[in-house]
């Protein structure tokens, strides 16, 4: 159901579509960005570095730009209370997190989930969470205003609704993108993976992108 936060920020996320779109008209190359041929990933012609971020992991460690280097990883938002998109999405990315495990360690795609609901996920809930579908997964939260300027550097938003019962204010529902940004080992966002997703295609995607780098 659609209610007037949900249809602001699809307003919001469609008109970064078009803004997106418009720019990758206006500085397309005559040749493809370099790199395996890709089937679920729309690859940025121009990959662009992240604004300064800070987040607090699930073991309460600090996660930042650094610590998002070496690796192509795959950030999905959401949060723990998420009826539907959350968990049927993290469900997916472990399809292929299963499939790419034969990876060593040190240069294996990773999965960051981050919540968008700090009232209610603590780091500490928002691992818990993601772990349960896949140990491997990286888990993240922050202040509402580290949150913001994280989503705002991938081009994702997210939006609280109000309660759909004012005498039970902890049960609201979050709003947020739900397309996969995509950072690649040098710490860049290179791309977008948009809904509806296919595990298969996105191991097979990643263990091409991951094989590329030297």
């Amino acid at each position: 159901m659609f209610n007037r936060n949900t249809l602001i920020v699809l307003a919001i996320a469609a008109a970064f579509a078009g803004l997106l779109a418009g720019w990758h008209f206006s500085h397309r190359p005559a040749a493809q960005p370099a790199g395996p041929e890709l089937q679920t990933m729309k690859r940025f012609e121009t990959p662009r570095m992240l604004p300064p971020f800070q987040l607090t992991r699930a073991d309460g460690q600090p996660l930042d730009n650094a610590a998002l280097k070496g690796h192509w990883t795959l950030v999905f938002i959401g949060f723990t209370h998420c009826p539907d998109v959350c968990p049927t999405t993290l469900a997916q990315l472990k399809v292929a997190q299963d499939q790419w495990a034969n990876i060593p360690e040190a240069r294996r795609p990773r999965v960051l989930f981050v919540s968008v609901d700090p009232e209610r996920d603590t780091p500490e809930i928002t691992g818990t969470y993601a772990h349960a579908f896949h140990q491997d997964t990286l888990a993240a939260t922050g202040t509402q205003q580290q949150l913001e300027d994280f989503a705002r550097g991938l081009s994702l938003v997210f939006m609280k609704n109000p309660p759909d019962d004012p005498a039970k204010p902890d049960r609201y529902a979050v709003d947020h993108s739900a397309a996969l940004a995509v950072i690649d080992p040098e710490g860049r966002m290179s791309g977008v993976i948009q809904p509806p997703f296919e595990p298969g295609k996105i191991a097979t995607d990643f263990i091409a992108l991951t094989d590329a780098v030297p």
